[in-house]
């Protein structure tokens, strides 16, 4: 299995805590003859096994197509709404101050955590914001939630168009990871961050004619494969 080098401290510390605690029950369970002790030790690997899992790296296909628009993240597509660009000042200057299309997705603690981009994006801002700690599935906390937005602009097809990604903590999810920087590029299903443990992702679009979006709420949606819009012939 494959681990996140996003999570690298995190899995190395639960391996360096668990393989001694194991080894330790192990030698009490051969010095004292109880069954308690096995039992313990095993418990210990099954811990490790799905702390590891969390940050759990698989390999992902990515579909051929630059019209397709591709999901940012693992999980259930839980609204798609249009916002006004006054209800998200950060993205304003993206957007121009036109309306967009978000797509909320909720990751839970058994989802893959690794955020991808939709397209190829030139990011013009990468913008972090204290916040709260609510439940994802809690309807504040897209508004109040501590989070990482990522704007710019996107490319398919030959046409250019704004574009963002946001990144919501949750309450168990304490850190956002998105180490890109302004003035960079990332290509269509790169990898570009993720949240840790338990989170929100919203993927942000123009509203208009230039894409018909191919989800609806309650899909499960996979980060780098699933199509999430397609942008529309001879679309302006």
């Amino acid at each position: 299995m494959k681990l996140a080098s996003y999570g690298k401290r995190e899995w190395k510390a639960a391996t360096y805590t668990a393989v001694p605690v194991a080894i330790l029950f192990i030698v009490l369970a051969a010095v004292f003859k109880q069954n308690i002790w096995f039992i313990l030790a095993v418990i210990s690997g099954l811990v490790w096994v799905a702390f590891a899992g969390f940050f759990r790296d698989p390999e992902r296909v990515i579909p051929e197509g630059e019209e397709k628009i591709l999901s940012p993240a693992d999980g259930v597509v839980k609204d798609i709404e249009l916002v006004p660009a006054s209800e998200c000042p950060v993205l304003e200057s993206v957007f121009e101050g036109k309306d967009m299309i978000r797509v909320g997705i909720f990751l839970s603690v058994f989802d893959v955590h690794i955020n991808r981009a939709p397209c190829h994006i030139k990011v013009a801002l990468n913008e972090h914001k204290d916040g709260h700690y609510y439940d994802a599935r809690d309807p504040r906390a897209g508004k109040e939630n501590e989070s990482q937005v990522i704007g710019g602009t996107g490319s398919a097809m030959g046409k250019e168009f704004p574009v963002a990604v946001r990144q919501v903590s949750g309450a168990i999810a304490r850190r956002i990871v998105c180490p890109v920087e302004p003035g960079s590029s990332i290509l269509r299903g790169d990898q570009y961050g993720m949240i840790k443990f338990g989170s929100r992702t919203e993927l942000y679009l123009p509203a208009g004619n230039l894409f018909e979006l191919r989800v609806s709420v309650g899909d499960r949606v996979t980060a780098g494969t699933t199509i999430m819009a397609l942008m529309k012939d001879g679309a302006k």
